[in-house]
């Protein structure tokens, strides 16, 4: 990861719509969002998060899909989205949003020394995209980590205490995370979940490690031991969206993203997708979105 600002602003831009800024190199971006910025001239296209984003919502409401799934922040809920996550904010109230973001690189964080035993608890078990229920005195409590945080970057101006001193307020911060879910997360084998959700649940998974590659059903299928029909039974019984159609959804928006951000051309982007050429990739792009790759790209 190069920079950890992974919705695709910038510096100055961070700096322009936060109340509150700080940053450690490509460690790690810090920013409080209020009603005082002018959150609707912010970017909506979907984009993909490079680093982990922990954000807590103080005020206000945010409607957002990640990774195709849908969430809605409201005050004393944390949202944790991992490595690779494709973000679409739908609707921010620039009026009542008070929240805090921080955005910390893959690289910082395997630097901290976390006890493996603590993350293997149970009933912490991190997916791609998380949101829970705080309690108010629980938001308050993180927002207290944030703060330190951020009060270590921009107060300190020893870039090597800043960052050991980070480490572990970082650290107390997931461990204080993990605390959180075992308070309002029952453990495993309280979930009652039948087969059939597992088997969907995991399909939305493999789609999004495997979507850049992989656009059958028939492959998702064997990986899960089923059948192409029955895959295609159940994710359409659960989803009201078939199998195929949620592939090819996930498609379109890393194709969109690329187009829109990586600044790689069509036929790039078409092999990374693993087309044979640009002109299947041209096609299946308009087949899906009604015009062409370019089109969208000038757009």
């Amino acid at each position: 990861m190069s920079n950890p600002e992974g919705i695709k602003l910038t510096k100055d831009e961070f700096e322009k719509y936060s109340s509150e800024f700080s940053r450690l190199g490509s460690d790690y971006v810090f920013s409080r969002f209020t009603k005082a910025r002018p959150f609707s001239d912010m970017t909506t296209a979907p984009t993909r998060l490079n680093g982990v984003m922990i954000a807590v919502v103080l005020g206000g409401k945010v409607t957002l899909d990640v990774n195709l799934t849908s969430h809605i922040l409201t005050p004393n809920t944390i949202a944790v989205f991992g490595p690779d996550c494709l973000i679409h904010v739908h609707e921010v109230d620039p009026e009542t949003i008070d929240s805090y973001v921080f955005i910390v690189s893959t690289e910082f964080l395997r630097d901290i020394n976390l006890d493996i035993n603590m993350l293997n608890t149970g009933r912490f078990s991190p997916t791609p995209a998380s949101v829970l229920e705080l309690t108010q005195e629980e938001t308050d409590l993180m927002v207290k980590y944030f703060e330190l945080i951020h009060s270590n970057t921009r107060d300190n101006d020893d870039e090597k205490y800043v960052r050991s001193i980070s480490r572990n307020l970082v650290a107390a911060a997931i461990y204080q995370l993990i605390l959180f879910a075992r308070r309002h997360i029952p453990p495993t084998h309280e979930r009652s979940r039948s087969r059939r959700s597992s088997y969907v649940k995991d399909f939305m998974r493999l789609v999004h490690q495997y979507h850049r590659s992989e656009r059958s059903v028939a492959f998702y299928a064997s990986k899960l031991y089923i059948s192409p029909k029955y895959l295609s039974l159940i994710v359409k019984e659960a989803t009201g969206t078939s199998a195929a159609q949620w592939i090819d959804e996930f498609v379109i928006l890393e194709a969109k993203n690329l187009l829109r951000f990586s600044g790689k051309n069509v036929q790039q982007i078409a092999y990374e997708l693993n087309f044979t050429n640009q002109s299947s990739f041209g096609k299946y792009f308009k087949h899906i979105t009604g015009m062409s790759p370019t089109e969208y790209q000038k757009s």
